[in-house]
C-alpha cells in the first residue's frame, strides 16, 4: 500500500495557508514539484517524502493524527479504527500467518487502538510505518482479556520457556485451548519488559498477586489480534503513515520515559504486594 502523499501535501500546505510556490521555497524544491506531487502525476521521492512530513511536524502539524481522528469520524457501526504498527512495508493483505508463534498469543495479525500506541512500538526502526485498519466485528466470536492470573499464564505459555515445564498440565492445556476458541482477542498488551515480569512468577519469585499489580503498573493498552480466517476478512487496510526522522525520535523518547516511570511503578508494586496470593507451584498442585 502506498503512502496517501497527494492529499497529506495538500493538507498540509492547506492548513499552513500557502501557496505551491511558498511551501516549495520552504521545503526547498521547485513549485513544479509540488503541483506534480499533489496531483499523483509522479512518484514522490525519498527525499520529498522526508522533507515535507519532517516539516510538518516541526511546524507542530500532526497530520496522522489529523486523519485518525477524521477516519474515527467515519466508522459506522460495529467498526473500529485499529493500528498496526510495521517494521517494514505489507505486502499484499493481512495475513494471520506471517506473524511468530511465540507472540503473545501465539501465531495471528497483531493491532493496537491508537496511533500513539502503535508507533511507540516501531519508533526504532528506520523504514517503519503505521497502518490504519477498518474492523468490523458483526458475528465475530471475541475472546476478552484483562490484567489476571489467566492473561499472565496463557502468554507465558505462548512466549516459551519457563513455562514449559507446566505446559501439560491440564490448567495450562485448558487455558491454550480457550484462547483458540474465539476469532479475535482483545487483551492488555504485554512487550519484553512485561514478560520479564511474568517470567519472575513463573519461576517462582514473586507470587500471582505481585504479578498483576507490577504488570497493571507498566499498562500499554489493549491490543486486537485477528486469529481466524473470518477475522480477518472483516478487517480492511485504509491507511498507510509516513513517519519522519524527526516524528520517530519524538515518540522514542516519549516510550524511554514512560519506560522509566514504568520500572519505578514496578518497585514500588512488588514492594507493597510482597507476601500477597500465590505462588506457581501452589496454584499448579
Amino acid at each position: 500500500m502506498k503512502y496517501n502523499f497527494p492529499e497529506d501535501l495538500r493538507s498540509i500546505r492547506a492548513i499552513l495557508g500557502l501557496s505551491q510556490r511558498e511551501f516549495a521555497e520552504q521545503i526547498g524544491v521547485e513549485q513544479v514539484t509540488v503541483s506534480r506531487n499533489e496531483l499523483g502525476k509522479t512518484v514522490p521521492s525519498a527525499r520529498i517524502l522526508e522533507n515535507v512530513y519532517r516539516f510538518a511536524f516541526t511546524k507542530n502539524i500532526r497530520i496522522n493524527k489529523l486523519k485518525e481522528m477524521l477516519w474515527r469520524d467515519a466508522l459506522e457501526k460495529n467498526e473500529k479504527l485499529l493500528f498496526h504498527g510495521a517494521k517494514s512495508e505489507i505486502t499484499g493483505e493481512i495475513d494471520i500467518y506471517r506473524g511468530r508463534s511465540n507472540n503473545d498469543f501465539g501465531q495471528g495479525f497483531y493491532t493496537g487502538e491508537s496511533y500513539e500506541q502503535a508507533i511507540s512500538f516501531v519508533s526504532g526502526f528506520e523504514h517503519s510505518s503505521v497502518y490504519y485498519i477498518r474492523f468490523n466485528d458483526t458475528s465475530l466470536k471475541c475472546k476478552r482479556y484483562k490484567v489476571d492470573q489467566e492473561w499472565m499464564m496463557t502468554i507465558a505459555y505462548y512466549r516459551g520457556g519457563a513455562l514449559d515445564e507446566y505446559k501439560e498440565h491440564p490448567t495450562i492445556k485448558m487455558l491454550a485451548e480457550q484462547s483458540r476458541d474465539c476469532d479475535y482477542i482483545i487483551a492488555p498488551i504485554a512487550d519484553n519488559r512485561m514478560f520479564q515480569i511474568i517470567n519472575s512468577f513463573i519461576n517462582g519469585e514473586i507470587t500471582d498477586e505481585q504479578c498483576k499489580h507490577c504488570l497493571a503498573a507498566t499498562n500499554l493498552g489493549m491490543q486486537y489480534i485477528f486469529i481466524s480466517e473470518k477475522a480477518v476478512s472483516q478487517a480492511k487496510l485504509i491507511e498507510r503513515c509516513y513517519i519522519s526522522d524527526n516524528e520517530r525520535e519524538y515518540y522514542k523518547n516519549i516510550r524511554l520515559e514512560d519506560a522509566k516511570l514504568g520500572d519505578n511503578k514496578v518497585k514500588l508494586a512488588r514492594r507493597q504486594y510482597r507476601g500477597k496470593g500465590l505462588y506457581i507451584d501452589e496454584i499448579l498442585v
